[in-house]
């Protein structure tokens, strides 16, 4: 395989997606617009490629950052939304929705996270200074009104009742996820863990140290709990979440992959995490899936119960070799590779039926898939680095 030619066309993706602000919309056909999570992980996908990606991504988040509280928007203080629509006609499509919509759990957490791999990879920390304010008021959000109970995790519940049920990246307008809010996912306690390792590098930097040290202790604290109250000691892997009642989800999924990446997971629990990952049930030749074949409510289709995504492998892939697990991060750049070289695209996602690749991007898809999805994109090109 060409692999310059391959970064040409992944490239000329992404800049079908670049506003003219410099942040990268999510998608197209569908979701041409500013998305929290979306923008930001691709902008942190691209930081070796572009990094003025997440400068742009950055500020014009921060422009948008909650101010006040509003039910309808499921805005709050300090909080960044999870999805903009500029134009009157598209937000008839939504019409019991308020744009700015701040419906995500993660947009917040990940801000942080983006705001200082934007300066640990640029050495420019002229945007924290520039942006102390938002991410101050970011941190505070999530220490605050993003831990409703005072229990030291991040949960959701929508306050929209006509709003998405659930707020992560496993995002919805019905509780696929079979889960009683409010929910804490287990991934976004991980990003916790790492937004907590990100305020205090930003605080040291402004010479905050009483704030620097009390987020570097939060991230021990969170850190322990997870790896205490979401573990299952039958199936040696991390819950899917906790709901309402601190009960356990308990499904195998990929979303404890991204513990990895954000550091979440203490050492002995390592290999047992990874070995999971990589069972016949999670693992298919295109990458690991969402939810594992052995799980009841399973579906090879399902947006997130059984399809794979490749911003999801990313995480892993990154998380992987974070973690010295170069032979198992490179099984999934080939995953990756071989759905390029028989699409000859990236979709947003799609499915995997007895071993073979089905394109959800197809008109008529029993699960409609964007073609071209800017953390997909962003996700192979950064596997695919010329100084990898």
């Amino acid at each position: 395989m060409d692999l310059a030619s391959v970064r040409r066309r992944l490239r000329g993706d992404l800049e079908r997606l670049r506003a003219p602000e410099g942040y990268l919309r999510a998608g197209t056909p569908r979701y041409f617009t500013l998305f929290g999570r979306d923008s930001l992980i691709s902008s942190w996908q691209t930081l070796s490629e572009d990094p003025s990606i997440a400068a742009a991504t950055l500020r014009i988040l921060a422009s948008f950052q909650g101010r006040r509280r509003n039910a309808k928007s499921e805005e709050e203080p300090g909080k960044i939304l999870h999805e903009h629509r500029f134009r009157a006609e598209e937000r008839t499509e939504l019409p019991d929705w308020e744009f700015p919509y701040y419906g995500s759990v993660d947009s917040t957490l990940l801000f942080l996270i983006v705001a200082d791999a934007y300066t640990t990879a640029t050495g420019n920390e002229a945007i924290v200074d520039s942006h102390w304010d938002s991410f101050k008021a970011a941190y505070q959000r999530m220490r605050e009104s993003g831990d409703r109970d005072a229990d030291g995790y991040i949960e959701y519940a929508r306050q929209n009742p006509r709003g998405l049920v659930h707020q992560g990246w496993k995002d919805g307008s019905e509780d696929h996820l079979r889960i009683s809010p409010p929910v804490a996912m287990v991934e976004v306690q991980g990003y916790a863990v790492a937004a907590h390792r990100a305020m205090s590098r930003l605080a040291r930097h402004r010479g905050d140290a009483e704030l620097a040290n009390r987020a570097e202790h939060a991230a021990v604290v969170t850190r322990d709990a997870l790896n205490r109250d979401f573990w299952m000691p039958d199936r040696k892997f991390f819950a899917l979440a906790l709901d309402g009642s601190k009960r356990p989800r308990k499904a195998v999924t990929s979303n404890p992959g991204h513990l990895l990446l954000a550091d979440a997971i203490v050492p002995e629990k390592v290999d047992a995490v990874v070995r999971r990952l990589s069972e016949g049930d999670m693992w298919t030749p295109y990458g690991v899936r969402t939810h594992a074949t052995t799980e009841p409510d399973f579906n090879p289709y399902g947006y997130h119960t059984g399809t794979v995504w490749p911003r999801d492998n990313w995480f892993l892939y990154r998380g992987l070799r974070a973690h010295g697990r170069e032979a198992e991060a490179d099984k999934i750049r080939t995953s990756l590779l071989r759905v390029w070289e028989e699409l000859g695209k990236i979709p947003e996602l799609y499915a995997v039926v007895d071993d073979a690749l089905v394109d959800l991007s197809k008109e008529g898809s029993p699960t409609p898939a964007n073609p071209v999805q800017a953390w997909s994109s962003a996700a192979l090109l950064d596997m695919i680095r010329e100084d990898d």
